[in-house]
This record gives C-alpha cells, sequence and structure tokens, in this order.
C-alpha cells in the first residue's frame, strides 16, 4: 500500500471514529443540565467515569494528528506533481469550513470540522519550519491548554446553567433553530477545550509524515511500540486525576480545578498510547476492508453519526432525547459508529470514495 494508504493510518481514523462517537453521543442525547450532573445510578456513573478516563479528549487528538499528517503528505504530493499546494489547501479549507458550518446547525452544533479548517490556517503559516520548531510550538500548547481549562473550569463555576433546551428533541425544524442559537457558545467551549491539543496534534503529525512514521520498519515507529505501557500507566494515572475532579469536586473546588487542567497533559500522553497500540496492531492483525474503508472515508462517516443520532433523539425520529443512562449511551454509541459506516463504506465501494470525500477531492483537485 501507499504512504497515504497505509493500513495503520485508515484504522488510527476508524478507532477514533469510535472513541469521538463514545463522547458525542451524551451531547446528542441529554439536555445540558443532565450532562452537568453525576447521574443517579451506579452503572451510568460507572460509564460516565469509564469515558472520561479512556476516551474523553483523546480520540480527536488521533483525528488532529493524521490531518496534519496528511496535510505534509499532500504538500510532497503537490511537490511531485509539480501542483499549487496553496491552491489546493486553500479550497480544502474553504470547503471543510463550509461542511462545519452547515453540519454545526443542520447535525451537532458540536462539530470540530469549522474549527479544523481555522487551525488550518494557522498551521499553514507556520508549517515551513523546521522539525524541531514544530515539536516546540506543539509542546508550548500544553501549558496553553491547562490555562484554558482553568478558565472554563472558573466559568463552569460561575455562570449559571443555560436554561433546558427541549427543542432538541423536538421537530427538525426545532433542533436547527436551537443548534443555531446555541452554536456561539457551543463553538466557544470547543476553542478553549479542543483548539490548542488539536493544533498541537497538527504540528506533530507533520512531524510524524516528515519522518514516515506509517513507513514499514519505521524507527520512529517502532520507539512508540515499545513505549506503549509506560504511556498507558502514565496518562490512565493523570487522567484518573480528571475524573476525581468530577466525581468529588463539590468537596474540593481546589481538586475540581486541578483535575479539569490535568486533561491538557493526560489527553495528548493516552491519546500517544493508543497511537503507539494501533501501530503495534497494524504490525500483527490485517484489519478487514470494511474497517479501513470506513477509516479512508472518516468524514462521511463522522457527519453519519450525527445523522443517525438525530434520528434516534429528535421528535422527528424516535424522540428518545433525554430518556436514555450513561451506560446505555456508551453502548448505543458502538452500534452507532458501525451503523453509520455501513452506507458509507457501501458508497466507497461503488465509486471509490465516500460522497463527502468525493466532493472534497473534487474541490480540492479541481
Amino acid at each position: 500500500m501507499t504512504q497515504d494508504r497505509n493500513q495503520a493510518v485508515d484504522v488510527v481514523r476508524a478507532v477514533a471514529l469510535i472513541g469521538i462517537a463514545v463522547v458525542n453521543l451524551p451531547f446528542m442525547a441529554q439536555p445540558m443540565e443532565t450532562m452537568l450532573v453525576t447521574p443517579a445510578a451506579a452503572m451510568d456513573r460507572v460509564a460516565l467515569y469509564l469515558v472520561e478516563l479512556v476516551f474523553q479528549a483523546k480520540f480527536f487528538l488521533l483525528f488532529s494528528f493524521v490531518f496534519g499528517w496528511g496535510m505534509e503528505i499532500q504538500i510532497q504530493a503537490a511537490q511531485r506533481a509539480g501542483a499549487s499546494f496553496a491552491r489546493r489547501f486553500s479550497r480544502r479549507l474553504a470547503m471543510l469550513a463550509l461542511f462545519g458550518a452547515l453540519h454545526a446547525v443542520l447535525v451537532f452544533s458540536g462539530d470540530i470540522l469549522l474549527l479544523y479548517a481555522m487551525l488550518g490556517l494557522i498551521t499553514w503559516a507556520v508549517r515551513g519550519a523546521t522539525s524541531r520548531r514544530l515539536l516546540l510550538i506543539a509542546g508550548g500548547m500544553i501549558p496553553v491548554a491547562a490555562l484554558s481549562l482553568m478558565v472554563l473550569a472558573v466559568l463552569f463555576a460561575e455562570i449559571p446553567l443555560p436554561p433546558a433546551h427541549p427543542n432538541l428533541g423536538g421537530s427538525y425544524t426545532e433542533t436547527v433553530l436551537t443548534r443555531w442559537r446555541d452554536w456561539p457558545q457551543t463553538f466557544f467551549f470547543l476553542l478553549l477545550f479542543q483548539g490548542h491539543l488539536a493544533f498541537a496534534a497538527f504540528l506533530a503529525g507533520i512531524v510524524a509524515a516528515r519522518n514516515g512514521l506509517f513507513e514499514s520498519g519505521n524507527a520512529l515507529a517502532k520507539n512508540l511500540r515499545r513505549k506503549v505501557l509506560p504511556l498507558l500507566v502514565l496518562g490512565l494515572t493523570i487522567n484518573a486525576l480528571y475524573v476525581a475532579s468530577g466525581a468529588f469536586g463539590e468537596a474540593s473546588p481546589v481538586l475540581a480545578s486541578l483535575g479539569f487542567c490535568s486533561l491538557a497533559l493526560g489527553g495528548p500522553i493516552l491519546a500517544t498510547a493508543y497511537l503507539g497500540l494501533i501501530l503495534s496492531l497494524s504490525d500483527r492483525v490485517r484489519f478487514p476492508r470494511f474497517f479501513l474503508l470506513a477509516g479512508r472515508n472518516s468524514l462521511s462517516c463522522y457527519v453519519t453519526q450525527g445523522l443517525l443520532a438525530g434520528l434516534l433523539f429528535g421528535g422527528y425520529g424516535l424522540g428518545l432525547f433525554g430518556t436514555l443512562g450513561n451506560l446505555t449511551l456508551l453502548a448505543l454509541s458502538f452500534a452507532v459508529t458501525i451503523l453509520a459506516m455501513l452506507p458509507v463504506v457501501a458508497f466507497a465501494s461503488r465509486f471509490g470514495h465516500g460522497p463527502l470525500e468525493l466532493l472534497l477531492r473534487k474541490v480540492t483537485y479541481g
């Protein structure tokens, strides 16, 4: 397989799709006032803590890392073809921004595509820096992330909860109007919660592509695989502090703030461990074509996840909004991920790419 179709790359994307569904589904299925309190049922609390420990703020970093990797691969491809990377990438970012705006209003206000397009512009500006400098900038994003999370912790403590939004479980028109109303504050939250670390992962991905991380026998990949266990232990330990901040934050505001800020370090460490684990598995396991095609067309799968969630929770579908606990949603997120992959993989098997990937390629390459 060519480098931009290495099995490990597609596996990373597919695994990230699962993790992102696990994190996003409760935000589509529950009112905000429910999201900000600890569930009463013991098994729902266990599910919530498991998601916070293992999934939250980890898998979007894998997506971001591959986004940066792909950017460098596109730079190299444009150079080989004698084409203008600036023209290609500007079109690509513009299309991502359009996808993101539509997705945020029509499907899920927690969309990350518009944020990716904005961060892509910043990454474009610094892409010519040396690998060492890019890694220094990426490392500098960790204290920035901790500061941003501290700001969010203060805001959560000082600002009262917004009024309930039952329209998220209403008709499609009602859900669109609610998302439109909520989008500015949601985007501000995403910027403070994810923007800095996503940018850091972009830069790390560029460096990884320059060093051939996904190529067979790569020394950097071998070194990362050897460090999976200590990274897992360290990452889970730090993320346990984040979980404790939610479980015992009311008793200790200081613990709550410190635990929330610890995500700035615990998230990237655990995401790095996951990347090393995926590289190890990709060396030993031949993943099914279905799974690889889903990862290869992750944009279409990501949007389809939101569409399916709308049919599950909206009043225009099954109307399950606000009726399911965290444990049920955790199990349901895996089912939604697979169901979202089915039509996309079927389409890609017939036409070569998913529907959104075809459109993105058409605009990018003219």
